[in-house]
Order: structure tokens, then C-alpha cells, then sequence
């Protein structure tokens, strides 16, 4: 047996605005784990297709920039944020609006992205453990982890959700927008051919409707036996 299937990794998968990426980093901080935001490298090979002008049909070009990524997230205190860097630069901001998390659930759908992105998920497994939250993680990218959640959300409360994040960074939007964007995204996300948005198996579904980030937690923490 290698050392990264020794490695402990708890994989945090939902639609958007059910909370993983807060719940996530939270759990990373309390146990010390490594954090994989996967949303983010697809949200950050979106922002460089887009700064780029590239076809998202142009494979050659697409498999160059996956094999030149260099990411890191650093967990930023006192906010329920991450810091992420591409190549040393601080892209935080810059690959949090509406515009470049359409292009990358749209992007999401295409089989030879996320072949080439998979790569870079795994290499994120190291000492003491991992925290991976996204769409696929308990399915696709780590079906063997040891401990998996799915978390659930209505519609309503997620668009809420995504409006307040969205205002927190100063970005203008309106609700029916946002409601707008989490149903199609949804679409794509539940219905996409390839590593499709659902619940592993072997995965405990939390609904955070009606929970607080301290109630989700909580229960997150007590399954990873922390």
C-alpha cells in the first residue's frame, strides 16, 4: 500500500451554495488537513481560457495550460473565504464572478479537461489528510476515501447564500439572476455525461437548509471522529 492511500481525505461534494467551500475550510483549519477546492481550478482554467482567448475547443492549447498550472489555496482568517494563488499571484477576487463560474461549469463538461485536471486534484493528496470539496470528489476524483459528505441546499436558500458572498466582494447582482445561474449550473451539473454532479454511495447527505456553518460543522467533525 503507498503512502497516499494511508492518507485520510474527506470529500465534500453538493451543488453550488450548499456551503462546501466554507465547510470545507473550516474542517481543514480545525484538523489541520490540506484543502482542494476543486470549483477553483475549474474557476482558475477558466480565468486563463478567458484571459486568453482561447477556444475552449482548442484541446492542445487547453492541455498546455493544465500541465503549466501552479495552485495553491491558503485558508485566510477570520473569513469563510480562501486565498488562492496561481503562479504566486493572488487571483482571489478575480476568479469569483458570475461570468467566470458559467465558462467553468461550462468547461466542466468537456472529458479532456477534466482528464487533464484530475492530475493536478490528486497531487493535492499529502500529510496529515485532505479536505476536497466540489462536485465529484466521493465519486469520481477519490472514490475510495475513507469519509464523505453530500451536502443539500433548496434553491432559494442557495441563491440567497451566493448573493451575500457576492455583495461581501462587491460585486453588483440581483437575486433572479443568481437563482437564475444555480438552476442552469445545476443542469449542466446533474445532467453532464462525464463524472456527473450526484451522491456518492457511501456518502452521508447533510441538509443545510436549515443549519448553521457551526451545526454543519459539527456534524462533519464528529464523523471524521475529531
Amino acid at each position: 500500500m503507498s503512502l497516499k492511500n494511508e492518507i485520510p481525505i474527506l470529500t465534500i461534494d453538493g451543488p453550488s451554495g450548499v456551503g462546501k467551500g466554507t465547510i470545507a475550510k473550516i474542517i481543514a483549519q480545525k484538523t489541520k488537513w490540506n484543502l482542494l477546492d476543486s470549483g477553483a481550478i475549474y474557476r482558475i482554467f477558466a480565468f486563463l481560457i478567458d484571459s486568453n482567448n482561447i477556444n475552449i475547443k482548442d484541446l492542445p492549447a487547453l492541455e498546455k495550460i493544465a500541465k503549466n498550472i501552479n495552485i495553491k489555496f491558503v485558508a485566510k482568517k477570520n473569513s469563510d473565504l480562501v486565498d488562492i494563488y496561481l503562479d504566486n499571484n493572488d487571483i482571489s477576487s478575480a476568479i469569483r464572478n458570475e461570468k467566470i463560474g458559467i465558462l467553468a461549469s461550462k468547461i466542466a463538461v468537456i472529458p479532456e479537461i477534466r482528464k487533464y485536471l484530475l492530475i493536478i486534484q490528486k497531487n493535492f493528496i499529502k500529510e496529515p489528510g485532505l479536505v476536497a470539496d466540489g462536485r465529484d470528489m466521493g465519486t469520481t476524483v477519490f472514490p475510495n476515501a475513507k469519509f464523505k459528505i453530500f451536502l443539500t441546499a433548496t434553491e432559494t436558500i442557495r441563491a440567497n447564500r451566493r448573493l451575500k458572498q457576492l455583495q461581501k466582494q462587491n460585486i453588483k447582482s440581483i437575486i433572479s439572476d443568481v437563482l437564475k445561474g444555480i438552476k442552469e449550473r445545476d443542469e449542466r451539473d446533474y445532467s453532464r455525461k462525464h463524472s456527473p454532479l450526484k451522491q456518492a454511495q457511501d456518502a452521508l447527505i447533510v441538509d443545510t437548509t436549515d443549519l448553521t456553518i457551526n451545526e454543519v460543522v459539527a456534524k462533519v467533525m464528529k464523523i471524521i471522529e475529531f
